[in-house]
């Protein structure tokens, strides 16, 4: 079997795991992750919309008049670099910091014409940006392959625009590649996915160059690590970073296998 075959079957497996164990972001335990200022909505279950909404309107409130600036690559020597999007970068945030091999995770934007976005700017959907973190990793511990098992596991690929309650073009699947490697990688990865069927939709992540990265406001960075009590982050963020605690078992940091 390919390399390419072997992680495309991985992928399927690990969707089919989420789909049978109903792990899915989307259908969180209320009753275990739901904190007491969840609302109730008319059928009893926790008010997610609402919740989700809320914190994140408070959040750009709360952020500083400073703009960002364009944030060039970090990654050491022998280090490769990635800029994905999936949904929420506060989620993909959560879920990679835990990948061994992973030195650095940093939320910004990218993608869009707008130089030094605020995250308002962003929000309202008019800059091009999507919310995205940028990866340093090293290939040797955990290959592009594997972030990639990850990246399409922990989110949605196939709706365009939308990840649960979070909808717009900053909230869009894409793969932004720093090398030419990582783009082959990337359309053979998805082709095999859609011909084996491993998503009940075709894929809509988006794949092409990198062109800029501005990293978020001060407040966005270690965001889950920093209010993992928050609606948002019980409801929405845990259920994402078990999902891939349970089928990445054997790539989690120890820090992260402690939790």
């Amino acid at each position: 079997m390919s390399r390419m075959a072997a992680c495309s079957r991985v992928i399927t497996a690990a969707v089919v795991c989420v789909v049978a164990v109903g792990c899915s972001s989307s259908t969180p335990d209320s009753e275990s992750l739901a904190p007491p200022a969840a609302t109730a909505s008319v059928d009893g279950t926790a008010d997610v919309d609402g919740a989700a909404d809320s914190e994140r309107t408070a959040s750009s409130e709360d952020r500083s008049a400073s703009t960002t600036e364009a944030a060039p690559s970090k990654a050491s020597s022998g280090s490769q670099t990635v800029t994905l999007g999936a949904g929420c970068f506060w989620c993909v945030e959560a879920v990679f910091e835990r990948i061994e091999g992973v030195s650095a995770v940093r939320s910004g934007y990218s993608g869009g014409d707008v130089e030094n976005p605020t995250y308002k700017e962003v929000c309202e959907g008019m800059t091009g940006h999507a919310e995205v973190v940028q990866l340093d990793y090293d290939p040797a511990v955990t290959s592009f392959e594997e972030i990639l098992q990850i990246f399409f596991t922990s989110h949605d690929p196939t709706t365009l625009n939308r990840q649960g309650a979070d909808e717009g073009t900053q909230y869009r699947s894409a793969i932004f590649y720093h090398t030419d490697e990582q783009k082959q990688v990337a359309g053979k990865i998805i082709a095999e996915l859609n011909q084996s069927g491993a998503f009940p939709n075709p894929i809509v992540t988006e794949v092409t160059p990198f062109r800029n990265f501005y990293e978020a406001e001060g407040y966005h960075q270690d965001y889950f690590e920093l209010n993992g009590r928050a609606p948002y982050c019980r409801l929405v963020i845990v259920p994402k970073v078990e999902k891939v605690k349970q089928v990445f078992a054997e790539k989690l940091k120890p820090s992260a296998k402690a939790e």
